[in-house]
C-alpha cells in the first residue's frame, strides 16, 4: 500500500487547502502550495475524477501528465451532483484553510461554493477562485480555457515573426502562470491573516484567466497609450528588447543558440568578438540604430562555426548565450544536475520516474516530493474519516450511495 503520510516539511507544513479545481490553473496553484508542504486536498468526481488524469502522452497505457500534477497532494471523490456530496463539501470548505475553485459563477453559486457561501462557513477562508473571464464582468458564466487567457491577453500578438501568424508557446502557458500568480495571491493574503489577525476577513482572490499573462508584459499598455501605436511582433528579438543584441541563430553544425544583451557593456562584448569598429557602437543610440547591421553579422559569425566553438568564444567574451534546449538536454545537463533540478520518484503504476524538483528552492526548510499524482480516491478514508471524523456507518453508506 502506498505510504499514506507526507514528509511533513517545507514552507507551508499545516496549511490545509481544498481544491474543486480540474486541469491545470487551479490545481497547479494548488500544487505549488502542496510541493511547500500543504495539505492540499484535491476532490474529484467518482468514476471519471479529474479530466487531466487521461490527458497527455502515456506509457503502456499509463497517463503520464497527471503524475506531476497531482503530485504530493490527497485525491478524493466526491459527487456535487448530490445534497449529501455538498454537505460534505461544506465540512471540507469549514476544515480548510484555503479554497479553489475553477467553476463558473453558476454553478458555483448553485453548489454553495462561491464567495458569499464560503465565507459564511469559513469566515477565515481564503477563496481563490479562478475563471475566463473573472466573478465580476458580464461574461462570469462563460468557459474558458488557458489557450482562450493567452490570447486575450496580447502575448500571443507578439509572439511569432512579422511576416507569419501569432504564435501560441508549447505548453499551457495561460493556464499555469494564472496558477502560479494563484499561489502568489493566496500567500500574501496568509501573510494579512497572520500579521493582521483582528481585521481579516477571510479574502476572496479573483482571477482571469488573461490577467496574469497581461500583467506581465508589463510595457504593453503604457507603449499604447502614449505612442499611440500596439507593439507588433518582432520574432525572437522582441517587440521591446533591452538592448540591441537578441535573436536566435543557427550554427554550422545545426543547433539553434540564443544570443542576448541588456546593457551597453554586454552588446559591445558581441562588437569586440565580431571585429566590429568599437566606436561605431559606443551609445546606445548607436547600437539601436546598427542593430540589424550587428544582427546580421553576428548570424554570419555562427553559422560559420560549429556550436560548441560558439559557445566557448561567447563564454571567453562575455556574451550571454544557450543553446536552445530541448527535454533531451535538460536531462543531460551539468547544472541542472548540480542544481538537483532534475528528482527521481517512484510510482505505483511506472517504477521510478523523473520530474522537475520542488522550485523554489529554500534552503533551511525545503519542500519534497514525497508521492506522484495519486490512484483517484485514494484517500478518502484518511481525509473523511481522519481529517474530517466523519464515522464509519456514514462512509459507508455515502460509498453505497455513490456520493463518493
Amino acid at each position: 500500500m502506498e505510504d499514506q503520510t507526507s514528509t511533513g516539511q517545507g514552507q507551508l507544513t499545516g496549511l490545509k487547502v481544498v481544491e474543486f479545481a480540474h486541469v491545470v490553473a487551479g490545481p497547479l496553484a494548488g500544487g505549488m502550495l502542496a510541493d511547500q508542504g500543504a495539505d492540499v486536498v484535491h476532490v474529484e468526481p467518482p468514476g471519471s475524477g479529474d479530466a487531466a488524469r487521461g490527458m497527455g502522452p502515456r506509457r503502456d497505457g499509463v497517463p503520464l501528465w497527471f503524475k506531476v500534477a497531482g503530485r504530493n497532494k490527497r485525491s478524493v471523490t466526491l459527487d456535487l451532483h448530490h445534497e449529501e456530496g455538498r454537505e460534505v463539501a461544506r465540512e471540507l470548505i469549514a476544515w480548510a484553510d484555503v479554497v479553489i475553485v475553477t467553476l463558473r459563477a453558476g454553478r458555483l453559486r448553485a453548489w454553495g461554493l462561491d464567495w458569499e457561501a464560503v465565507h459564511a462557513l469559513n469566515p477565515s477562508a481564503i477563496l481563490l477562485q479562478i475563471s475566463g473571464f473573472g466573478a465580476t464582468s458580464s461574461r462570469a458564466d462563460a468557459p474558458g480555457f488557458g489557450k482562450m487567457g493567452e490570447a486575450r491577453s496580447g502575448v500571443v500578438h507578439l509572439t511569432g515573426f512579422p511576416e507569419g501568424p501569432p504564435v501560441h508557446t508549447g505548453f499551457s502557458h495561460g493556464d499555469a502562470v494564472t496558477g502560479l500568480m494563484g499561489a502568489f495571491a493566496v500567500l500574501a493574503a496568509l501573510h494579512r491573516r497572520d500579521t493582521d489577525p483582528d481585521s481579516f476577513d477571510g479574502e476572496w482572490i479573483d482571477l482571469a484567466l488573461f490577467e496574469p499573462l497581461y500583467r506581465l508584459v508589463e510595457w504593453q499598455i503604457i507603449a499604447y497609450d502614449q505612442l499611440g501605436t500596439a507593439p507588433e511582433r518582432a520574432g525572437n528579438q522582441l517587440a521591446v528588447a533591452p538592448a540591441a543584441v537578441i535573436n536566435t541563430y543557427r550554427s554550422a553544425d545545426g543547433d539553434w543558440l540564443t544570443v542576448t544583451s541588456a546593457t551597453n557593456r554586454s552588446v559591445r562584448n558581441v562588437v569586440r568578438l565580431l571585429g566590429l569598429p568599437d566606436e561605431e557602437f559606443a551609445t546606445v543610440e548607436q547600437q539601436h540604430a546598427g542593430r540589424e547591421r550587428l544582427d546580421a553579422a553576428l548570424r554570419e559569425w555562427v553559422a560559420a562555426r560549429p556550436a560548441a566553438e560558439c559557445l566557448a568564444a561567447f563564454e571567453r567574451a562575455e556574451v550571454v548565450a544557450s543553446r536552445v534546449f530541448t527535454a533531451a538536454d535538460i536531462v543531460a545537463d551539468p547544472v541542472y544536475a548540480e542544481r538537483e533540478d532534475i528528482i527521481t520518484v517512484d510510482d505505483p503504476d511506472l517504477g521510478p520516474v523523473r520530474m522537475q524538483s520542488v522550485i523554489p528552492r529554500f534552503h533551511r526548510s525545503p519542500g519534497a516530493v514525497w508521492r506522484t499524482g495519486p490512484a483517484l480516491g485514494a484517500d478518502n478514508a484518511l481525509v473523511y474519516g481522519e481529517w474530517l471524523g466523519i464515522d464509519g456507518g456514514r462512509l459507508a453508506k455515502l460509498e453505497a450511495e455513490g456520493v463518493i
